[in-house]
């Protein structure tokens, strides 16, 4: 799934929330937020339709894979992108996604706590279970269930690349759409169903997280319904 980038109306249309230090964005399945070494459409492109009357376009405060959409927070001045980028280092900032998976777990909630390590130097950024590698742990809660699949949400303790994808994968129930470590288009979806749905960000010291919600994407909502969800 190739996504065209965004025009300025579209790229402002999915400003989920803007103050003076941060904004947030849906973002959307299919782009990847840099440009890559070959080039191509790219989220950061957009970026200066999103000044907003200050002398610079935003910047990255963190990143999502290509294929994953949803909450995407962006600084909007130097010295809030270095204070979002320490709270995210040490784990301050609270993220729930949602996924649907192949089959699912058999309880309700749980932990993972599987190490990740390079899959090898030709993938780059694909990762394995490796007992030596980093320490990645995830949080999962079943939301619901139907047609085989389960609704999950996923809370990223660590934040490993690819880590809920390798994690879902590696314990029996890869992401719908997955084509690195699940069965890919096996259902027919190209599209990976991995959504950044919640994101909490403690900002300011005497004012309460900003809490910043997308709402489900297209490409989610057929297997969301069939696992119960009412479209909220």
């Amino acid at each position: 799934m190739v996504v065209p980038e965004l025009t300025a109306d579209e790229i402002q249309a999915r400003v989920l929330h803007r103050d003076g230090l941060m904004l947030v964005i849906d973002k959307p399945a299919g782009l990847p937020v840099h440009r890559g070494p070959k080039g191509g459409a790219n989220l950061e492109t957009s970026f200066d339709a999103l000044r907003f009357g200050l002398p610079r376009p935003p910047v990255l405060a963190h990143r999502l894979d290509r294929d994953t959409s949803g909450c995407l927070v962006l600084g909007r001045h130097r010295k809030a992108t270095a204070s979002l980028g320490l709270l995210f280092k040490h784990g301050k900032i609270s993220k729930t996604y949602w996924a649907v998976v192949e089959g699912g777990p058999t309880g309700d909630e749980g932990t993972i706590d599987m190490p990740l390590g390079r899959l090898n130097a030709e993938r780059g950024w694909w990762q394995k279970p490796d007992p030596e590698g980093q320490k990645a742990v995830t949080n999962w809660k079943v939301l619901g269930r139907g047609n085989g699949l389960t609704w999950l949400a996923l809370e990223p303790v660590t934040g490993r690349t690819h880590q809920l994808r390798v994690h879902s994968a590696a314990s029996g129930w890869p992401i719908v759409g997955d084509n690195i470590y699940g069965s890919g288009p096996r259902f027919g979806e190209p599209t990976l169903h991995l959504h950044s749905r919640e994101i909490v960000i403690p900002i300011s010291k005497n004012k309460d997280p900003v809490r910043v919600v997308a709402p489900a994407p297209r490409h989610l909502q057929e297997r969301l319904r069939a696992c119960g969800w009412n479209g909220e």
